[in-house]
């Protein structure tokens, strides 16, 4: 059925690019980008670019197959515990515009990284990777816009064929580059989004592939735009990183996973305040191909936020509310897999995985960089291209399988307050309640009981405290400078072996600076 709609959806392409010879104007050709040096200035947080050189929190900073005890601890790890580190980093975006009227257009987009500053060797691949920048020069995107003939449907449709970001509502849902084709409808006031993408090739002849379908619809209704989406990963290898050699499923790890997202929004002006709404729940199965015997691991999870501004003169006045469910470590282990045991084994047959209730993001999604309310449990503006705090599951098992992303098993309070003092200074307090959703242990941290066998479970993560400025040197440059400290809570203590079981650290402290030129 799968090979039906893509064919049909080529298919549909072919015609319309036959159906009508349009005589073409002049080609344009624009280019733009941005150039950014970041550094970094911090203790007791993990970077998510190049080698994790703090800690990554959370089963000692790697998945371990659901072994119990783990066997990575954070203590063994780099040596970096409660100790300062600072690197810099360098990115650079360039895009192509080959644009034939409004009806045709090319697209490339590169990005050139320096995770360090004194990089060691190495490139980063394939462009055909999912989740794309997998080259010295990373290709980021390459598509084709076009504009579809009517076919007699008098409403303006398009499509967009290539190396594209796929996914909606980044913040909370979903944002990831990778090889697809989507489509837009307009029927005023409701626009229609399809999407189709290729996340897993495998091997041709073998159903060892993986497949997102979406849909979405929007409607500007007075000063609020509201809509809802729909998005299928329909995954035969499962994570990604087990596709196979040779044809046919082999392998004792081989697993398969469907995974349904449904989510609404809203966004808009609502009298004197700005208004931005969203709630996500996902649900999915993740099944073992070779065995049946073994246990299904069913997954439930949901997600929502509210934010709220009120702009007065030069002054903006905002508040938060974030809840995302967290998993019950009495019923899944860390990894989230078939046959990996459950992280607070209380004895007896039923010790395997069998649900997973944490809020989960999609393989290759950057919700973590997106997210953007914090300089310590995720990232902002400045901080971007880092990834304070690890995820659930680890960092190391992106982009192949399902996390936790930025707020699974959290849910947060913030308020925030900014003054534009003059044209080309603007600075940002905020502070933020962080609480811990997750059930017979924590989200971030895995500390245990004195007995040791058991997990210990607290409700707060921190309080979080950042300072935000931002100075517009120049019209398209701009230097900003932030720093934050996150006052841990008990739920971010760590097992430090038999004689520390419940482990705390010095608070996590950031400061992070970015100089931004756009053009």
């Amino acid at each position: 059925m799968k090979k039906f709609i893509v064919v049909g959806l080529i298919g549909l392409m072919v015609m319309a690019f036959s159906a009508t010879v349009y005589a073409q104007p002049k080609l344009e050709f624009r280019a733009s980008g941005a150039l950014e040096a970041t550094s970094f200035l911090y203790r007791n947080i993990a970077p998510g670019d190049g080698a994790i050189t703090s800690f990554a929190i959370g089963a000692g900073g790697a998945p371990n197959g659901g072994l119990w005890p783990p066997t990575l601890g954070v203590l063994a790890n780099s040596g970096a515990w409660n100790r300062t580190q600072a690197y810099m980093e360098y990115r650079g975006v360039l895009r192509f515009d080959a644009i034939m009227g409004k009806e045709l257009s090319g697209t490339f987009v590169f990005e050139l990284d320096s995770s360090r500053w004194g990089d060691a060797a190495g490139d980063r691949g394939r462009l055909g990777f999912w989740t794309a920048d997998r080259a010295g020069v990373e290709v980021k995107n390459m598509f084709i816009d076009v504009g579809l003939p009517y076919f007699g449907i008098p409403v303006p449709m398009t499509a967009r064929v290539g190396l594209q970001p796929i996914g909606m509502r980044p913040h909370i849902f979903n944002i990831v580059d990778g090889m697809g084709i989507t489509g837009g409808l307009k029927l005023d006031p409701v626009t229609i989004g399809l999407y189709w993408a290729k996340a897993l090739e495998g091997k041709e002849a073998t159903a060892d592939d993986a497949d997102v379908y979406g849909l979405s619809l929007q409607a500007k209704l007075g000063t609020i735009t509201a809509g809802g989406y729909w998005f299928y990963y329909n995954m035969n290898t499962y994570p990604f990183g087990l596709v196979q050699a040779v044809y046919g499923v082999t392998g004792a790890g081989q697993n398969a996973a469907d995974f349904h997202w449904l989510g609404l929004f809203a966004d808009g002006k609502l009298g004197p305040v700005n208004l931005n709404f969203d709630f996500v729940f996902d649900t999915g199965k993740v099944e073992a191909r070779q065995n049946p015997a073994i246990r299904d691991v069913k997954y439930r999870g949901f997600a929502t936020q509210i934010k709220v501004d009120f702009p007065w003169e030069k002054f903006n006045f905002g508040v938060l509310g974030t809840y995302a469910s967290g998993a019950d470590l009495r019923e899944t282990s860390r990894a989230g897999l078939p046959n990996t045991g459950v992280e607070d084994f209380v004895g007896g047959l039923n010790n395997t995985t069998r649900k997973v209730t944490s809020y989960v993001i999609p393989p290759g999604s950057e919700e973590w960089a997106a997210w953007g309310e914090s300089m310590i449990l995720s990232n902002n503006f400045i901080t971007a291209t880092a990834l304070p705090l690890g995820m659930w599951p680890s960092l190391t098992i992106y982009p192949g399988q399902v996390t936790r992303g930025a707020i699974g098993g959290t849910w947060i309070a913030k308020l925030y307050a900014s003054v534009k003092a003059t044209p080309w200074y603007k600075v940002t307090l905020q502070g933020l309640y962080i609480g811990d959703t997750t059930k017979h242990g924590n989200t971030l941290g895995d500390a245990r009981k004195n007995t040791l066998t058991r997990l210990r479970d607290d409700k707060t993560i921190g309080f979080e405290f950042d300072l935000i400025n931002e100075i517009q040197i120049y019209k398209n440059l701009k230097w900003s400078v932030g720093a934050g400290i996150l006052f841990a809570g008990d739920a971010l203590d760590q097992f430090g072996g038999a004689l520390n079981p419940h482990e705390s650290f010095k608070d996590p402290w950031i400061l992070a600076t970015k100089l931004r030129y756009d053009f």
